[in-house]
């Protein structure tokens, strides 16, 4: 065993794991809600929220640069704020989060797959999450690159929607637009915010990237705009083919834009939504288990988990841990309720990571990559908005057939 991670992964793989954690499951349910909120002008609020999610992001990306260490928020809060507790709160805290997340979402992947084969559900959840710790353990170059075929399908998928409500003949709320009504532009993109929160995943891969101080603040921005873009698109198309009181009171949006402008079967979308689900979880145990090493480092009671395996290169016994965490949750616990409570305490970890870099940019201003204090002052504020809405929001999230974000 060893105590340091293999640096295999540049700027496109780091990129394509945030674009493909952020996209996740929440596109298929997250449109019809902003639409709700924010009618035709969705796609506005869709790229208000990724203004919205900037400063955070931002602020990671900083952070990144001057704590270059796998364990992310736990590093950054232990540092910026001199608390060593509060940070091992927040790196297990973040170890929860995506442990239950990755639970809930394998269940929905396992529940879209059994829908379109007819195989167990419970064999079905063993299998996927197994294949997925192995995948995890042989590397991290051979995990983001699966990732990264994932984020391929699902984009493929998109652009099919994207094309098909571009070409179908618009629908009449489309045509006869009323003027935006910025109050429910500006609740729609509050709830979109949830579209982006995934970005934070990127800075656990520090010490497998090359170049961090470049690679990660890059990687950061280019996956939000890239997403931006995609959640803007894809709604634009839900918009303009669908009407609003349909669109806004399903739970399967893209669905509709299919049937709407082509009809005929949707299999492919399932498909799509298996090849999110299994994106998501590999994404998931691949971050808690870095979360897990890098507090190994710095917490004694945690340091058996700061070893590497000689030969693969990554943290063997910690992916195990979560993997077979994530297979018992999606078995057995009732991951969509508490993926709400997870939702809740990332959302607070925000609050806490910008207050750590205002507090941490007063006393060492200098960093290799910088932004202006109004980053993180916003990026406060922004976080705790979501965070007063989350209870609301994440209630109508749960409820749809592939699971929270």
């Amino acid at each position: 065993m060893a105590d340091a991670l293999k640096r295999r992964i540049g700027l496109p793989l780091l990129t394509a794991y945030g674009v493909g954690v952020m996209v996740g499951a929440g596109i298929y349910v997250l449109v019809g809600a902003v639409a709700a909120d924010a009618g035709i002008w969705a796609p506005l609020a869709f790229l208000f929220a990724g203004l919205v999610a900037a400063p955070t992001a931002l602020s990671y990306a900083e952070f990144s640069t001057r704590l270059p260490e796998a364990g992310g928020e736990a590093v950054f809060v232990s540092e910026g704020l001199g608390l060593q507790w509060l940070g091992v709160l927040v790196g297990l805290a973040i170890v929860v989060t995506g442990t239950v997340s990755a639970a809930a979402v394998l269940r929905g992947g396992a529940g879209y797959l059994t829908s379109v084969v007819p195989l167990p559900m419970a064999a079905t959840i063993v299998v996927m999450g197994l294949s997925l710790i192995a995948v995890a353990i042989i590397g991290v170059l051979e995990s983001l690159t699966l990732a990264a075929i994932f984020t391929a399908v699902e984009l493929i998928g998109l652009a099919l929607v994207i094309w098909a409500g571009l070409a179908a003949d618009p629908s009449p709320d489309l045509t006869v637009a009323a003027p935006p009504v910025w109050a429910g532009i500006g609740a729609g993109a509050v709830l979109a915010f949830f579209a982006f929160i995934g970005f934070e995943d990127i800075v656990n891969m520090a010490e497998e990237v090359t170049t961090p101080e470049k690679t990660l603040p890059r990687a950061i921005l280019y996956s939000l705009m890239i997403t931006s873009v995609i959640y803007a698109l894809v709604s634009y198309a839900a918009v303009r083919v669908v009407p609003l009181a349909e669109l806004t009171s399903s739970k399967q949006p893209l669905v509709l834009v299919w049937q709407q402008a082509q009809g005929g079967s949707v299999a492919f979308l399932s498909v799509i939504a298996v090849a999110a689900a299994l994106n998501g979880v590999l994404a998931q145990i691949v971050m808690a288990a870095r979360v897990l090493f890098g507090l190994g480092r710095r917490t004694a009671g945690l340091a058996t988990f700061h070893h590497s395996s000689a030969r693969f290169g990554t943290p063997t016994l910690a992916t195990v841990l979560i993997g077979t965490a994530v297979v018992i949750g999606a078995l057995t616990l009732p991951v969509a309720t508490l993926a709400e409570g997870a939702s809740t305490l990332l959302l607070t970890i925000f609050v806490i990571v910008n207050i750590a870099l205002i507090r941490l940019k007063t006393s060492v201003p200098e960093a290799p990559f910088r932004v202006p204090m109004a980053v993180p002052v916003f990026g406060l504020l922004a976080a705790l908005a979501a965070l007063a809405i989350n209870f609301g929001a994440l209630a109508f999230l749960t409820e749809a057939p592939g699971g929270p974000l």
